[in-house]
């Protein structure tokens, strides 16, 4: 089979009464769903494989029906947490297209540049996104059809014809992920059906075996690494309880009361968690709290060994190796204090069943034991490359190996640790967020003469994001000026939380800015005050 979505109508006829979804985003009179949604099982708590299945069915049938939409074609879907993700996402398979999921709290202009870059056909967005992206599209001259969740349009397109998966081969496009780059411009990795199967199989080898009945719970986005877990979780029968949000007070009640619950968290969700358990709570209904997506203290993981027990699981991946490039497994997480586990906890564990991983130096030679260098890996979840940008893709992908930008060391049981990005990037709540960017729309004010941007340790969100600023004499710009350009611009989780103003930036001979510089004041503030 090449199709992902035979591997869930298989399912749905091996287990057609077990519960694929469980939709804790209904509300009374919630006007995200046209009326005519409650006649394809919307407004219900649950909903069996079998009903699961056949309703992505007649949705492929709706969307293959459209005059606009042909093999291969891409389809942003841009939504908040809801059950209509996994319709649109299997759907699209099902009809032989390429979904392209986006993080429904970007800016309407990044979402844009996605539709317009992925050469989208078809964009499917919330209400509450739709009337902002389509007015933003007003004065484009690229063409796509799209479709307001809320409206009867969508609704009408659940009335399809229902049909078998298209026939695709295990190297076409299953989703563009886009992730920024250092250019500021968001790149669009390519994953291919292999690509997602393999990261699906590895799930099983590395951290659970799934069956019916097992919950998987999404409080994080499901455009990201939360919808990525989801795959496995549905091929294995498991059930999706969607929430439409992260609740610390809602995910520990689930952990109190459901059963075999599986969950993603960002580290900032971990520790948001820890503060709120309760002393002396078992939470007996938590399986796997598995995290990722940026750095972990080590005081945070040893609190969470407290709380949650041998239950955490720590992944390594990018949107270039989606989820897959080590694992710190759950037997690793042991709390005793001395120097050689500590150690361990401080890493992201060993490469992931099935992949390579490597460190090495700028000629691509592999160096021993406790050296610094970038991280490369080689698997069959790493992407074919970023779409239309082939020379990211070179630079990126070298002989197989992919150069994921990250800098660290391997110990001689191949645990790899993480000691700094090459690439600058600042990771707050688990959010990627790329300096260069943010550099950009600064320097579209005339006032600032000179920007740049770096990352500060936060306790809550990991790190926060800090501008220092060179402002000309005759035009200086103020603090609330700059932020609302970063608003009108920007995601607003990506924004400047404190502007610093400056005579001038630091540089080296070659009059590069000097970051780590930048990061020292910062860090001698924190000293000082």
């Amino acid at each position: 089979m090449a199709n992902l979505a035979q591997y869930l109508f298989q399912r749905a006829q091996a287990n057609p009464e077990s519960i694929a979804i469980i939709d804790k985003t209904v509300k009374t009179n919630e006007p995200e769903r046209p009326p005519q949604m409650a006649l394809h099982g919307y407004g219900v708590a649950e909903l069996r494989f079998s009903e699961f299945a056949a309703r992505i069915k007649r949705l492929a049938g709706g969307l293959t029906a459209l005059a606009q939409t042909s093999h291969g074609d891409r389809v942003v879907i841009c939504m908040e947490n809801r059950p209509e993700f996994f319709d649109l996402l299997f759907a699209c398979w099902t009809a032989g297209l390429c979904p392209v999921p986006v993080n429904a709290k970007l800016h309407p202009k990044e979402v844009v540049h996605i539709l317009r870059d992925c050469d989208a056909r078809l964009a499917f967005l919330s209400g509450r996104l739709a009337l902002d992206i389509t007015a933003a599209l007003a004065d484009s001259k690229h063409k796509v059809a799209v479709f307001a969740t809320n409206q009867a349009s969508f609704a009408a397109l659940y009335e399809g014809a229902s049909m078998e998966p298209a026939t695709v081969d295990p190297t076409e496009l299953a989703w563009i992920f886009y992730t920024s780059g250092t250019t500021g411009r968001p790149k669009g990795a390519m994953l291919t059906h292999r690509n997602l199967l393999f990261m699906s199989l590895i799930y099983y080898a590395d951290i659970e075996q799934v069956n019916p009945g097992d919950v998987k719970l999404h409080a994080a986005p499901l455009s990201h690494g939360s919808g990525l877990y989801a795959l496995p979780h549905l091929f294995g029968g498991g059930t999706q309880m969607i929430l439409e949000g992260f609740d610390p007070t809602e995910v520990l009640d689930i952990f109190e009361h459901a059963q075999n619950v599986t969950l993603f968290a960002a580290p900032t969700m971990v520790t948001r968690l820890l503060g709120q358990a309760r002393e002396g709570a078992t939470y007996p209904g938590l399986r796997t709290l598995y995290y990722g997506g940026g750095p972990m203290y080590l005081a945070d993981t040893l609190r969470a060994i407290e709380c949650f027990g041998q239950r955490v699981y720590q992944l390594y991946g990018q949107g270039e190796s989606p989820m897959t490039i080590t694992g710190l497994a759950k037997a690793d997480h042991q709390s005793h204090d001395d120097a050689s586990n500590q150690e361990r906890l401080m890493s992201c564990g060993r490469p992931r069943s099935g992949v390579e991983v490597r460190v090495v130096d700028t000629q691509g030679q592999s160096l021993p034991p406790g050296e610094l260098g970038e991280v490369v890996t080689r698997s069959d979840a790493v992407m074919t490359g970023y779409w239309n940008n082939p020379t990211a893709t070179a630079n990126a992908i070298k002989e197989g190996w992919l150069w994921t930008g990250d800098i660290g060391s391997l110990d001689d049981r191949g645990y790899l640790t993480l000691k700094d990005r090459s690439k600058d990037m600042i990771i707050s709540g688990g959010s990627n967020i790329y300096p260069r960017e943010i550099e950009e729309v600064l320097l579209l004010h005339p006032g600032v003469l000179e920007c740049s941007v770096v990352g500060r340790p936060h306790p809550d969100w990991g790190e926060e994001v800090v501008a220092f600023i060179v402002a000309r004499a005759d035009h200086a710009p103020d603090a609330q000026t700059l932020l609302d350009l970063c608003l009108a611009h920007i995601a607003r989780f990506k924004r400047p939380k404190v502007f610093k103003f400056v005579p001038e930036l630091p540089k080296n001979n070659y009059g590069k800015v000097l970051k780590t510089t930048l990061r020292e004041w910062l860090k001698q503030e924190t000293s000082d005050a």
